[in-house]
């Protein structure tokens, strides 16, 4: 158990309503485990978040980020979370583009004017192995109840398409086909269906977290197979649960804009610290 005589800043962030807390590390001991994200994720006895973002030291890059989950597992991506940060940054440095660096990649990020961020997060994965998938198998057409589409996003997604996102109760289909054996990592879930020319409706379950108001790599990830389906263009509006996003999946990578929020500063107390390490 580490010993603690300071307490620990963080900040409380969301990106249309899917909540982070984050920890900059840049100047401190990387504190974060699995034990400690899951107690600073519980929403009764500790902060609460759909994810955990820590921002580290890179030689070539602004800032490195790493991303926790609230059942404790780590996540490869999180757009929102990248974006909260990015506005952080940029807002603190007086930037208006920056690099970081996640597991998926590094990552630019730009000021997207009238108080948007936005991140480009690479080219969609879309080989079975390396999404990856257990078999392979047609990735536009899953052989799972409903044909759902899988890309890759630095997290694994699945894609369904329905006529009324509202019908479908995310509380039992999420957790039935993220565990699903043709996914060996889990896998996110969307529910979307096509509310006019290039125009979604999604609804999400998020690996390791559950039901979220958004989630940015989902965004990408149904933006994505809408245009492999035919659905719609290469750049969609997307509206989620906790409001509306925009993605563009240009030649460079996909892309995406929105408003971000930084909610809060606080403390995380050294004796609750040191209970949870």
């Amino acid at each position: 158990m580490i010993q603690r005589s300071a307490p620990l800043p963080f900040m409380k962030m969301h990106g249309l309503g899917n909540d982070f807390v984050v920890l900059d590390l840049r100047e401190g001991e990387d504190v974060m485990t699995p034990d400690l994200a899951r107690a600073v994720g519980d929403r009764r006895r500790g902060v609460g978040f759909d994810q955990l973002a820590t921002i580290h030291e890179d030689t070539e890059a602004d800032a490195r980020l790493v991303f926790w989950n609230a059942d404790g597992s780590q996540a490869g991506a999180c757009g929102n979370a990248t974006r909260c940060i990015a506005r952080h940054l940029m807002d603190t440095t007086g930037r208006i583009e920056l690099h970081l660096r996640t597991e998926r990649g590094l990552l630019t990020a730009r000021d997207g004017g009238n108080s948007l961020t936005a991140v480009n997060m690479g080219a969609p994965i879309l080989d079975w192995r390396e999404i990856p998938l257990a078999d392979d198998v047609d990735i536009d057409a899953l052989p799972i109840d409903g044909a759902p589409m899988a890309t890759g996003m630095g997290n694994p997604h699945c894609t369904f398409f329905v006529d009324d996102v509202t019908s479908v109760d995310l509380s039992t289909f999420g957790p039935a086909h993220e565990h699903h054996p043709l996914f060996p990592q889990r896998t996110n879930v969307q529910i979307a269906q096509l509310n006019g020319p290039d125009r979604l409706r999604m609804r999400v379950w998020e690996r390791g977290a559950g039901i979220t108001l958004a989630s940015g790599s989902s965004s990408c990830a149904v933006a994505v197979a809408a245009h492999r389906r035919g659905l719609t263009g290469r750049s969609v509006t997307i509206d989620l649960d906790g409001g509306t996003i925009l993605i563009d999946w240009r030649d460079d990578g996909v892309w995406m804009t929105g408003p971000t929020a930084h909610v809060f500063d606080g403390l995380l107390t050294p004796d609750w610290l040191e209970a949870h390490q």
